[in-house]
């Protein structure tokens, strides 16, 4: 949930600031590209920190490696809010941010269903997951568009 709340506060708190004078934030889209870069940066944090074994539990083990997928990954989304941000790579990194998120559903899937936690909270109930997902890949198509 926390990266839904951080996407939230952020794409408020971007046209907040295009509405009080600061030009490159007064249209929708480029707030959004904004809060989902900082989103994007926020939940890759977690794939080093003390959430890290929480993320390596979560993925399904048919998978080989599962410190491997949550290093790439953590990665791919530091260098997705990257190009999020950069016009001429935004309609690129949004396709490949759309597919990083469709390809780590199996491991909330299997949170939700194993009932884990991150950081101690639980995480949300696979309704709720995947209505998030659909948020997020939403948030990602538009801010790339």
């Amino acid at each position: 949930m926390l990266p839904f709340y951080v996407l939230i506060v952020s794409f408020l708190l971007f046209k907040v600031i295009g509405l009080v004078g600061f030009p490159y934030f007064d249209d929708w889209q480029t707030s959004l590209q904004g809060a989902v870069a900082i989103m994007l940066l926020f939940s890759a944090s977690a794939h080093w920190g003390k959430r890290r074994p929480d993320l390596i539990r979560m993925v399904p083990p048919v998978f080989p490696q599962p410190g491997w997928i949550v290093s790439v990954t953590g990665w791919l989304e530091i260098a997705g809010a990257i190009g999020i941000l950069i016009p001429a790579t935004s309609k690129a990194a949004s396709i490949g941010l759309a597919v990083l998120l469709i390809a780590m559903f199996p491991a909330n899937v299997r949170a939700a269903k194993e009932r884990l936690t991150i950081g101690g909270r639980p995480v949300p109930n696979l309704f709720l997951r995947t209505a998030l997902q659909l948020v997020f890949l939403t948030a990602v198509f538009l801010a790339g568009a």
